[in-house]
């Protein structure tokens, strides 16, 4: 989804060719493959998007698979793109990463600052790692090479090119599935995971896509005024949250669904509130533009787009 989002924008951007390759083209988690893929291309930057990602359900499910391939994927991308010479890299993590009790809204500071949240810890530390390795070349390469790895944190994301898998996917989607088969199937309700009382933040990945590319470009000397050498990432948010319960209401309002909403509180809530501070996003002059009921009007359209093909 992030990566279409920032290729569509790349696409319209002058002097620029974009350079990509699907999973049947080029595995990630093959070192030796990724390797060849660099040296055979040369690429000035490089926009590490790629991650295996779920909902709560496929985090608790796969553990393994989520910690394992977003590791390989990111070792041998950046390490990859260090070897080719490539100068400029954009790693894109997670709000996850942050501590479960962190104070609200959440400032880059709280890294490794307490406890992850257990339900997504293997995701989260395989994120922690990508950014520690960006910084780590940058410290140890970045006078002496030029070298410059920046990394991004978006807060939940959602839009147009989704997983709308019934079980693997995350909040946005699974409701827009859920509510709208239930309209079409004429049900009386739709089951909800958790109590509806968690807060969430979402963010359109179009505006995710804006700010990649504006992050990619600041000049250094700007972000190194308002960040460090071990605290080197941005948060990436909305800069306000909602209820799970008000989100599935506006779903449900969206998809045109009449029936009843019901929360299911013997499933897990995870953490109860993830609002990002994106204090230093703002001050370097990045702020989102889609309402998220403007946002999950297209996510539906999309949603309907798909199901036609089959989703």
């Amino acid at each position: 989804m992030v990566g279409s989002s920032i290729l569509r924008l790349l696409n319209t951007t002058n002097n620029v060719e974009a350079i990509t390759a699907d999973r049947e083209q080029l595995d990630l988690k093959d070192q030796a493959a990724v390797e060849n893929f660099f040296q055979e291309n040369k690429f000035d930057e490089v926009y590490l998007a790629a991650a295996k990602v779920g909902g709560i359900n496929a985090n608790h499910i796969y553990p393994a698979d989520f910690i394992f391939d977003n590791l390989m994927i990111q070792a041998n991308i950046i390490h990859s793109a260090f070897l080719s010479g490539v100068k400029k890299l954009l790693f894109l993590g997670s709000s996850c990463i942050y501590p479960r009790e962190s104070l609200q809204p959440i400032s880059e500071e709280a890294l490794l600052s307490g406890y992850l949240e257990k339900t997504n810890e293997p995701y989260a530390i395989s994120k922690i790692a990508g950014i520690k390795l960006c910084e780590s070349y940058n410290r140890q390469y970045g006078e002496s090479l030029g070298i410059d790895y920046r990394s991004i944190m978006p807060t939940n994301l959602y839009g147009p090119g989704d997983n709308y898998h019934i079980n693997d996917s995350h909040v946005v989607p699974a409701l827009v599935r859920k509510f709208h088969e239930a309209k079409l199937n004429n049900d009386h309700s739709v089951e909800v995971w958790g109590s509806g009382k968690p807060l969430r933040e979402f963010l359109h990945v179009d505006d995710m896509a804006r700010a990649c590319l504006f992050f990619m470009n600041i000049d250094k000397s700007k972000i190194d005024k308002v960040s460090s050498p071990m605290c080197s990432h941005f948060n990436i948010g909305f800069g306000s949250d909602i209820s799970i319960s008000k989100l599935a209401y506006l779903v449900r309002d969206i998809v045109g669904f009449k029936g009843k909403v019901v929360f299911d509180t013997n499933k897990p809530d995870g953490t109860m509130r993830k609002l990002l501070d994106s204090s230093k996003a703002n001050m370097l002059g990045w702020f989102p533009e889609i309402e998220l009921k403007d946002g999950l009007l297209s996510t539906y359209e999309d949603f309907k787009k798909n199901t036609q093909r089959g989703v």
